[in-house]
Parts: structure tokens; C-alpha cells; sequence
């Protein structure tokens, strides 16, 4: 019988690099808990959800375990499979970064040094009266039917 053995070292120096190892290990998982989630609200098999992404069965298996760390393009691949955006999984994945809801678009708009200001003001006012048509995305509006 062998027996392998590690003795594993840790520095002071070394301590703060395992943390963000952790917290990358558990983004995985977070993120194939997520996808299993979605799998499963959609009433999905695992081997359906894999034909339609156009992954294998063990390797969607693995990444719903947290065990692989699929690409961006997997990825896509699953969320048009969810029918999902692949922003939201790109997110949790870590690819991108989480938007602020406090975003001033008209201001950046204003900062744009590729527009001219009456571009800019025609763009702020088309995108001014969008939003005051609409209910931030995710709120529910109830709808007066006649």
C-alpha cells in the first residue's frame, strides 16, 4: 500500500494568498449551484440541459459540483440553453463585474468626446423619456387593464 504524504508550509507571507483561493473555489460552486437552480426551475434534466448547451453530461455534472471552471463561451452556451442573459453568469463567475445601480448614464453621455452637444442632448432626452416610461427592471408594475 503507498501512502502519499504532503506537509504543507504556510508562511505569514502566505496566509493572505489562500483566502482569495477559497473565495474563488467557492465562486465556482456558488456559480454551478446557480446553474442547477436554473436547470431545475425550468423543469431540465441534466443530460437535456447539456444536449442544448452542446456540453457533455459529466462535464456540465462537474461544473453544477463546482469542480470545473467553464469558459466564457461555455458559459453562453449554458445560459442560451436557460434562457438566460450570459451577463448574469459572467457575473457570477467573476468574468464581470456587477453594474452599480447608481450608474448617471447622462453624464456619461456628456463626457463622450465623440459627440457633438446636440447629439448629446437628443441622446439624454430619448433616454430621459424611456426611463420615465418604464419601471427599473426586476420591479413589478401592475398593469390597470380596462
Amino acid at each position: 500500500m503507498r501512502v502519499a504524504l504532503a506537509a504543507v508550509v504556510q508562511t505569514e507571507e502566505s496566509r493572505p494568498s489562500v483566502e482569495p483561493v477559497n473565495e474563488l473555489e467557492q465562486r465556482w460552486r456558488d456559480l454551478g449551484e446557480f446553474i442547477r437552480e436554473q436547470r431545475r426551475v425550468g423543469h431540465l434534466s441534466l443530460r437535456k440541459l447539456s444536449e442544448m448547451a452542446g456540453i457533455s453530461n459529466p462535464y456540465l455534472s462537474q461544473i453544477e459540483r463546482g469542480l470545473r471552471k467553464p469558459s466564457a463561451e461555455i458559459l453562453q452556451q449554458i445560459a442560451r440553453a436557460l434562457e438566460i442573459s450570459s451577463e448574469t453568469l459572467y457575473i457570477r463567475a467573476g468574468i464581470l463585474e456587477e453594474r452599480p445601480d447608481d450608474i448617471d448614464l447622462a453624464s456619461e453621455i456628456r463626457r463622450d468626446p465623440w459627440l457633438d452637444e446636440e447629439q448629446k442632448r437628443t441622446l439624454i432626452r430619448i433616454y430621459e423619456s424611456f426611463r420615465a416610461a418604464q419601471t427599473p427592471a426586476g420591479d413589478s408594475k401592475e398593469s390597470a387593464v380596462g
